[in-house]
């Protein structure tokens, strides 16, 4: 006896359901179309600026500040002058050596008179070659003594010359703890100069994009500072990578300069950067959702255009944002990126002709006799609605 509600025999079977008792539905599914763009290798990592040039100025030797020249804060330039130290005990002391050497120089001027004087009175056979010999070694250590006079006023002038400090670079003048009056010695710290324009930012770089940095490097790649409460990015350039890789936490270190006339880079502040190490060209870009992480790799799921789902090994390039650069799908192809647990190999997918998508009430997959439209480049996400029973 036939059971209530079973179709008669010779009937065929309803649209949408399946041949046997075993046959799943199509499963829902929201699609995505590959696509061929150029898509830039980007790190983006926090840095740290980082002065190109500090100088902690100190004096050379213990003396007495006399005089200040700048304020705390103040932009100098190279050279300008920055402190005066008593110099009145370097003054006399340069005196004294040029005085000494004034007076060994007269010394010398007579003994040159002399030796003549005796070479004359050796040719006349008046005196003996040994008084003539004896005259040439005075002469020879009073020219010593005045070569000696003037390494000694050379000194002097050296150590007159540490009694005024001036910048020895162009930048900005730290704090200022010295006044008029103040004794100060070598161990003593007056000002910190620091150069503001250039300026550059040290960044972390993870070791495996390390040749791709390099090579950036070697090119003097752009790089971008976003520096909080400015609303365009630094542009700078990439100038130097460190010459080891740190083996704790596997980076190496980046630097890039930037111009920094408006100083809106400030030393020891952290920003975040982005530098561009290469790109791939010509490269097929899916969503980041199509990936699939199974035991054996990575997988999506491609659509034809009969709507049978194929599952297929990828390999991701490059993951940013919401999309990943892969390689083992070509540009058009439609990868499933919504209900992929729902999808079996070899099986087939309905989509909603409107490209709306339909959630589920979380009952089985039902499909009603709606067509299907295709994912346009353009939009790349085409929505599959459930067949109804």
């Amino acid at each position: 006896m036939a059971q209530t509600g079973a179709p008669p025999a010779g009937t065929a079977a309803a649209p949408g359901k399946g041949v046997g008792p075993g046959a799943a539905a199509p499963a829902l599914v929201t699609l995505a179309a590959a696509q061929k763009q150029d898509v830039p290798v980007t790190v983006q990592v926090n840095g740290s600026v980082v002065s190109l040039n500090s100088v902690d100025l100190r004096p050379q030797v213990t003396n007495t500040v006399r005089e200040v020249h700048v304020k705390e804060g103040q932009f100098v330039k190279q050279g300008q002058l920055l402190f005066t130290l008593d110099d009145r005990p370097d003054q006399a002391n340069l005196a004294k050596a040029r005085a000494q050497q004034q007076k060994d120089e007269a010394t010398l001027a007579d003994l040159q008179r002399q030796y003549r004087r005796s070479q004359e009175l050796v040719a006349q056979n008046f005196i003996a070659k040994a008084a003539a010999d004896a005259t040439l070694s005075q002469l020879e250590a009073q020219r010593a003594a005045v070569a000696a006079d003037k390494a000694a006023v050379q000194s002097a002038q050296v150590a007159l010359g540490y009694a005024t400090l001036r910048a020895p670079i162009a930048g900005r003048i730290g704090a200022v703890n010295i006044y008029p009056g103040t004794l100060v010695q070598p161990s003593l710290s007056l000002v910190t100069i620091t150069q503001l324009d250039p300026i550059a930012v040290s960044f972390p770089v993870p070791e495996d994009k390390l040749q791709d940095l390099l090579a950036a490097a070697r090119s003097h790649a752009p790089v971008e500072a976003l520096v909080s409460g400015r609303k365009t990015p630094m542009k700078g350039t990439l100038n130097f990578v460190d010459n080891t890789v740190d083996p704790l936490i596997g980076t190496v270190r980046a630097k890039a300069v930037f111009d920094n006339a408006d100083q809106g880079l400030w030393p020891g502040q952290f920003v975040e950067t982005r530098v561009t190490v290469r790109t791939l060209e010509g490269a097929t870009v899916i969503p980041a959702a199509a990936i699939m992480m199974l035991a054996e790799g990575s997988s999506v799921y491609v659509v034809d255009a009969e709507r049978t789902a194929t599952r297929r090994k990828v390999q991701a390039l490059y993951n940013f944002g919401t999309q990943v650069a892969v390689r083992g799908v070509e540009p058009g192809e439609q990868v499933v990126i919504e209900g992929k647990q729902n999808v079996r190999p070899g099986g087939k997918v309905r989509l909603d002709s409107a490209g709306q998508p339909q959630r589920s009430n979380g009952n089985a997959p039902q499909a009603t006799s709606g067509g299907a439209a295709s994912a346009t480049p353009g939009d790349a996400r085409v929505v599959a609605q459930r067949e109804r029973t």
